[in-house]
């Protein structure tokens, strides 16, 4: 046996999907959306971009990231340029680096709750006091409906003299929560007042249900917001591994690019040109994403209806998840574990981000969900 022991405390999320990922039929919990076919993509090129993915050469690339790559992400913002944004082998590395960079041990750290444990094991495990700030479910009197708020007076009580990082998520991850505008700006307002740095999680932005839903990104609203972003969710592109981090402040760029020579140092090539592409396709590669999302939602809001007695629903305001809860005395951990053994269907139970109860994780961008909601409904029969 190993005397090895780990400085970090076990992914449970990435242990789990580790063991069923790959072995169940249908993952009814994964968080991304169904993936583009490579002929699809490289079929929404431009000539440029044509060319370049046609003589592409596999050496090494920038460790920023490729500068036409970086100068389309920055057109995602309202005010930024491509020397703000620092790119990542996918948002993972950029939530760990920016949390080895900002954070020192003894500093405070209020972190949105559930949510991916990288965002606050990795300051834990550096000796930082960290606040999990739970956002709160409201189901309607009816009993339908209802939605995830997030306790802004909790968050105000919750800032320390040594709170040096405030960390949220919205759209989130796993509820599909998305605050209102007003609530977002309160959230700036307290981070600005606190001389905190804002890391805002934003790898579900652009699959608001409602346009008019989008907030503003945390890099464009407050010199020392931080906003990640990714390939992965809204854009549907997780093989690519290409995320980035987005910010005014070029010092703590600087050091994040510093970090990232001890991580991955540089992307892939083939993923800066086929990200390059999809983010100049960005209206058709988004409408992709938002279709087979608002279809299935539709089938599982009817799911949930017929199955009240079963399950309680709130809605996602945004993204391609949702966290509902199983009634009754069975636990999330042994219904899930029965149901993909039975009948291949994955649920990723709410223990997966430290969240008590019988919650779970349901997610609504593969193609095959309706076949999946199928075997569930025949299952709970």
């Amino acid at each position: 046996m190993s005397t090895l022991a780990s400085p970090i405390p076990a992914f449970k999320l990435e242990r789990y999907f580790a063991r069923w990922e790959f072995e169940a039929t249908y993952l009814l919990c994964s968080s991304d959306v169904e993936g583009y076919a490579m002929r699809d993509l490289l079929a929404l090129a431009d000539d440029e971009a044509r060319a370049m993915w046609d003589g592409l050469s596999l050496g090494y690339t920038e460790t920023p990231g490729h500068p036409l790559l970086r100068r389309e992400i920055a057109k995602l913002y309202a005010t930024l340029e491509a020397d703000d944004v620092l790119t990542f082998a996918g948002a993972e590395e950029g939530v760990y680096v920016s949390m080895r960079v900002l954070l020192r041990p003894g500093d405070h750290a209020i972190v949105v709750w559930p949510g991916y444990q990288s965002s606050y094991q990795v300051a834990q495990s550096m000796g930082c006091d960290v606040s999990l700030l739970a956002l709160t479910p409201n189901p309607s009197p009816s009993g339908r409906g209802g939605c995830w708020s997030l306790d802004l007076d909790a968050l105000r009580a919750a800032i320390k003299p040594n709170t040096k990082l405030i960390a949220t998520n919205f759209p989130h991850n796993p509820t599909g929560a998305l605050l209102t505008h007003d609530e977002w700006r309160q959230v700036i307002d307290i981070a600005r007042e606190a001389g905190a740095w804002l890391f805002s999680d934003e790898v579900y932005r652009w699959s608001e249900y409602d346009d008019a839903d989008r907030l503003i990104t945390a890099a464009d609203a407050y010199d020392k917001g931080i906003s990640l972003g990714v390939m992965s969710k809204s854009f549907a592109l997780a093989g690519l591994r290409i995320g980035w981090l987005a910010c005014r402040d070029r010092d703590f760029l600087a050091a994040a690019r510093h970090y990232k020579d001890y991580t991955s140092l540089c992307n892939s090539a083939p993923s800066e040109v086929l990200a390059l592409i999809a983010l100049r396709a960005k209206e058709r590669v988004i409408a992709r994403s938002l279709n087979m999302i608002k279809g299935n939602l539709s089938l599982v809001e009817d799911f949930m209806a017929r199955h009240a007695d079963r399950f309680a629903w709130l809605p996602p305001r945004a993204g391609s998840i949702a966290f509902p809860r199983l009634l009754g005395d069975v636990r999330i951990e042994d219904f899930a574990d029965a149901l993909v053994r039975q009948e291949g269907v994955l649920l990723l139970p709410g223990g997966a981000f430290d969240y008590p109860g019988n919650h779970f994780r349901l997610g609504l961008g593969r193609a095959n969900l309706p076949q999946a909601l199928e075997r569930l409904g025949r299952f709970l029969d």
